[in-house]
């Protein structure tokens, strides 16, 4: 497994933490080898002090065990090079040697616009070939010609077997319980349709600012940062049919016709069912932060998005007229990753008192994995007084006996078995762009400049309104 930008956070703080966990579980080949790539003139050891200095930050205290480090240590290799020069990669073929013929994983832990120019200098350098394979980090480009052309590059070197586009949010425990819930259990498919639910909310929140991204996400925003892909991904597992089996392109057929039955958005529309927000100064913890365009590589003019919404929808059988609002933003009062399915309520409200917001699927990602089914029960006591209880089911203490694994231990792992069926296929991405760019040239066509909201706060007080209006509120 050759890693590209070896050196940077997703490869320090992700890709080896994971990597150290398969290999301490013994779920690793036992030949398989780690060569970090970077541009920084370290030799073996010193990435190697690296490496286990950054691990050990990210690693829990009972999970890091010195023997087993060194063991896999012995994994870990690191060759300095530029992957922007194909000099390099011809280097790069002679370190290799006869290690070159074996197969092999090359991860693009860079920055998209280094994706085409690496599999062009691996083609050039005889690195690529049918027994290698390539992952690809979100996002897939800046807007839907830029992902096009990255998907065309790409496909000139790599067979579309052989591409795996990551979305580590498809690696969660919970994410993969959707289709469990959905598709193993006979209570919820008769009412898991537009007859029976209200409407959907996606939320992904966040307490932290840009922290040392902000050079890319000046650039990228939330919309091409997170829902273009992360909460796009979490929309078709909501809402995608059964597959016919449960196999790699099964499943993403049926995610790309939810992708492609979006009804479009755009002209007023995007007036109208969108929000964009940026962050000013306030306080989180107890804690003054800055405002984001104070941040550190962000412009002081910046008028790029750091929270928005949308309200969404599905144009099939199943779906129509099922309003799904998705949201997501930096500096917030919670870190929260959700799903709300809202069941509509009784057509006769039977008892005084009895909630209309009760009736509601709640499965949450982070901090915590749970799923909880909200219900009208009766308190103790004379009289039909009802309040709202949850069945709850909390997988960390149902799994109790057993480890919980990171995303990114699942995917790595799936990628080095060649599954593919947690990655996203090129007509998906392109399908998600498709829709998304008529939103992004919305926003300059009316110029739709980000609401301020102070960090701390729950977002752009229009954000609320999109519920509002028709009598709905944001599951907070």
């Amino acid at each position: 497994m050759l890693v590209f930008g070896g050196t940077g956070d997703l490869a320090l703080h992700k890709l080896l933490p994971a990597l150290y966990h398969l290999h301490r579980e013994q779920r690793l080949p036992a030949d398989l080898r780690i060569l970090a790539l970077a541009r920084s003139a370290l030799d073996r050891d010193a990435y190697r002090a690296l490496a286990e200095r950054r691990c050990r930050a990210q690693i829990a205290r009972a999970d890091f065990d010195a023997d087993t480090w060194q063991g896999f240590a012995a994994r870990l290799d690191y060759f300095a090079m530029d992957a922007a020069q194909s000099a390099d990669f011809g280097r790069l073929a002679r370190r290799l040697g006869d290690a070159g013929a074996r197969a092999r994983i090359y991860y693009l832990a860079t920055a998209p616009q280094l994706f085409a120019p690496i599999a062009a200098h691996l083609a050039t350098a005889g690195l690529a070939g049918a027994h290698t394979r390539i992952v690809l980090e979100k996002p897939i480009g800046h807007s839907l010609e830029s992902a096009l052309a990255i998907t065309q590059a790409i496909g000139k070197v790599f067979d579309e077997s052989q591409v795996f586009r990551i979305d580590h949010y498809l690696g969660k425990e919970t994410v993969q319980n959707l289709m469990a819930l959905r598709f193993a259990n006979a209570l919820f498919e008769p009412v898991w349709r537009a007859g029976h639910i209200d409407h959907v909310q996606i939320s992904v929140l966040e307490t932290l600012g840009v922290e040392n991204r902000g050079a890319y996400y000046d650039r990228a925003g939330a919309m091409r940062d997170m829902l273009q892909n992360h909460l796009l991904q979490l929309l078709c597992l909501v809402t995608m049919e059964a597959p016919v089996r449960f196999d790699a392109e099964a499943v993403r057929n049926e995610k790309v016709k939810i992708l492609q039955a979006l009804k479009p958005l755009s002209g007023l529309d995007v007036r109208d069912k969108t929000v964009r927000g940026q962050y000013t100064s306030g306080r989180i913890g107890g804690q003054e932060v800055p405002a984001y365009y104070f941040e550190k590589h962000v412009d002081n003019d910046s008028d790029t998005e750091t929270f928005v919404a949308v309200q969404a929808e599905i144009d099939n059988w199943r779906w129509a007229g099922v309003p799904f609002y998705l949201r997501t933003g930096k500096r917030l009062k919670r870190k929260c990753s959700e799903i709300v399915i809202q069941f509509k309520p009784v057509p006769h409200r039977l008892f005084p008192g009895a909630s209309e917001q009760a009736n509601r699927l709640l499965i949450r990602l982070q901090p915590e994995e749970r799923i909880s089914l909200q219900l009208m029960a009766k308190t103790p006591g004379k009289g039909m007084t009802l309040e709202p209880v949850e069945l709850d089911l909390n997988l960390a203490t149902a799994f109790s006996r057993q480890r919980r694994w990171d995303a990114y231990e699942r995917l790595l792992l799936d990628v080095i078995e060649g599954d593919p069926t947690l990655f996203m296929r090129k007509d998906e991405v392109d399908a998600a762009w498709r829709w998304v760019s008529p939103i992004l040239d919305g926003w300059g066509e009316y110029y739709q400049k980000p609401r301020p909201y102070p960090a701390g706060s729950s977002g752009p007080e229009q954000a609320h309104s999109l519920l509002e209006l028709a009598g709905r509120a944001w599951h907070d």
